[in-house]
């Protein structure tokens, strides 16, 4: 009988097994994150068209509604989801300032990911004023960290390149915006831009950004805005103005938000404290009083009035967007998940609209862009990444300098107010011997006051070590 010999694998399949393992995963990741960034979406304008149905049908059920879907989200994060809380960027950025060995187990798991699309969704069909962008980016990051696994021998530097391409994938996909999310991997999550890192990275924002065209089409946030191709004689007054109205404003939003002991009355803060679930329905009652003030604009991310605002056929209140600050604040300070990017456009957006009372003779859409990017830019402190993701959500190339300059100046000027927003808030999640001194030394430093979510979820973690 002949002799039967085995042979080794071929040197082609052994190269294809490294293919997969250097780029296959990070592919797979990326279409998954793509695929859940689609399908957040959709299921959040679900839930805020179910809340538009109920409040148009019955004005007065918000009153009851959204302190009730407070009180529930509040609870189901403290009990299960804690780690969630918030947008997700700044878990993102500790996760990768501490290390993902350390802190990607405890803010990155799996049941967070459930938790994060879980309960915004409610927080949203209770009409609370918060975003699904931030909150892409905590789950695409937990996302692809989780696929880790696939890996025979994963090492920390595989992690966090993980980490990295699935926050800007989510990113890039919640937006359409592929060049922000580059440029926010590089200027808010790393803040250097480490060569190794920089094809799987692209790859993924790529990968991630063709799925979610693929299922809703080649389409810009927030539409096109129609700018003259002529330099206005005024713009330049007009971005100066606007970037120190937007830079204050921002960098009141930030410091309430990072310094909410320091000015939230001591009675709501012991509520905060041992009673969380009945602080949130306090919150509730708020955004449902603010909203009923406001005409019910005040209600949700605030995409459709910003979009709005931009085609011409919304006519929102002067006070709209002071209103939905102090909406999006009582949002925030329950400790639900939910972003703020798309409030802080929102409101962007209603400084624009409250500017052209001062210069009526610029387009009302020129303003309102120059306005949404000097308020999100104050309110991150990261002003790059505000300037490209508002030039490609209105398709603004024609403004791409004034935009520039707006997020700079805007910027700066928060920055006398208010460190950094996603920074400072990250400080909460490391361990208290790697916090930096700068903590400290910052112009409005955050006080070192945990609240229950923060203590059990460092509690989780130091079991799981």
């Amino acid at each position: 009988m002949p002799r039967i010999t085995l042979t080794r694998p071929s040197g082609a399949l052994r190269h294809a097994r490294q293919l997969w393992r250097r780029y296959g995963i990070f592919w797979l990741g990326a279409i998954a994150v793509g695929l859940i960034a689609v399908t957040y979406a959709r299921l959040i304008d679900w839930g805020y068209d179910a809340f538009l149905t109920m409040q148009h049908r019955h004005a007065w059920l918000p009153f009851i509604v959204t302190p009730v879907v407070g009180a529930a989200s509040v609870w189901l994060t403290r009990r299960f989801f804690a780690g969630a809380e918030g947008s997700g960027i700044p878990q993102v950025i500790a996760t990768l300032h501490e290390g993902t060995t350390k802190l990607g187990p405890r803010l990155l798991a799996p049941r967070l990911l459930a938790g994060k699309i879980a309960v915004s969704l409610l927080g949203i069909v209770g009409g609370f004023t918060i975003g699904r962008e931030g909150p892409t980016v905590q789950v695409g990051a937990a996302l692809m960290f989780n696929l880790r696994r696939l890996y025979p021998r994963s090492t920390a530097l595989i992690e966090r390149q993980l980490v990295l391409a699935g926050a800007a994938a989510g990113l890039s996909a919640a937006f359409n915006t592929p060049l922000a999310g580059i440029v926010f991997a590089i200027e808010e999550l790393t803040r250097s831009f480490e060569s190794r890192t920089s094809g799987v990275l692209i790859t993924a924002i790529i990968i991630a950004g063709v799925i979610a065209l693929g299922i809703d089409g080649n389409y810009t946030y927030f539409g096109t805005i129609q700018a003259n191709s002529q330099f206005p004689g005024m713009l330049a007054m007009a971005v100066a103005v606007t970037a120190l109205v937007t830079g204050l404003a921002g960098g009141l939003f930030a410091w309430l938000l990072v310094n909410h002991s320091r000015w939230v009355p001591s009675a709501l803060t012991r509520l905060r404290q041992e009673r969380p679930a009945a602080f949130g329905a306090v919150c509730g009652l708020i955004i449902a009083i603010v909203g009923a003030v406001s005409g019910g604009h005040t209600f949700g991310s605030g995409y459709a009035e910003a979009r709005g605002l931009l085609e011409g056929h919304e006519h929102l209140s002067l006070l709209y967007p002071f209103l939905k600050m102090i909406s999006t604040v009582a949002s925030y300070l329950p400790g639900i998940p939910g972003g703020i990017f798309a409030p802080s456009l929102s409101i962007g957006a209603g400084f624009g609209n409250l500017l052209h009372m001062l210069f009526d003779h610029l387009q009302l859409p020129m303003l309102i862009a120059l306005a949404m990017v000097g308020y999100l830019a104050a309110a991150t402190q990261a002003p790059i990444t505000s300037f490209v993701i508002v030039m490609e959500m209105i398709n603004g190339h024609a403004l791409v300098i004034s935009l520039m300059a707006t997020a700079l100046i805007a910027s700066r000027v928060s920055r006398l107010i208010a460190p950094p927003l996603y920074e400072a808030l990250s400080h909460r999640y490391l361990t208290p011997q790697t916090q930096p001194a700068a903590v400290t030394a910052s112009p409005m430093p955050e006080p070192r006051c945990e609240d229950e979510a923060e203590s059990t979820a460092r509690q989780d973690g130091a079991a799981g070590r």
